[in-house]
């Protein structure tokens, strides 16, 4: 497990996505600032610890590259999603997940399952995973293409 784990971004949840965006500009690093994107749960099936998720969710998206870091913003903007609860437990922006990519998705959820690490959310080729006990921080496995 995790020998073909390559790093694909870290996640950050944000309160105001203008706002951190305007503050990595203004650090003069040489941030690329990727275009803004709105999430939801319209077009795909999403599951949240194993039950389909019927609720409406929304949420913006925002790439930041920093020389070889990716850094995704996500900023909740309708529904409970994990980001939402992040924001509700932590009061403010922070880390939420590492994410990962991975040669079979399918077979590297079944080993951490095996290890009782409990799947939050999922949707096709996509899984967060549980690892919050630790450092608080959930770990993301997307399937490579």
């Amino acid at each position: 497990m995790g020998n073909n784990w390559e790093l694909a971004h870290v996640g950050l949840v944000v309160k105001d996505m203008d706002k951190t965006v305007e503050y990595y500009r203004s650090l003069d690093i040489g941030a690329e600032i990727g275009t803004e994107r709105v999430g939801n749960n319209e077009s795909q099936v999403f599951t949240r610890y194993g039950k389909i998720v019927d609720t409406e969710e929304k949420f913006k998206i925002r790439n930041i590259q920093i020389g070889p870091l990716s850094l995704l913003l996500n900023q909740p903007l309708v529904g409970k999603t994990h980001q939402q609860e992040f924001l509700d437990k932590n009061g403010g922006d922070g880390i939420n997940h590492v994410a990962f990519w991975v040669d079979d998705l399918k077979s590297e959820r079944a080993k951490l399952v095996a290890k009782g690490i409990q799947v939050m959310f999922e949707v096709e080729g996509n899984c967060y995973f549980d690892t919050r006990k630790s450092g608080n921080v959930v770990i993301q496995l997307l399937q490579r293409k």
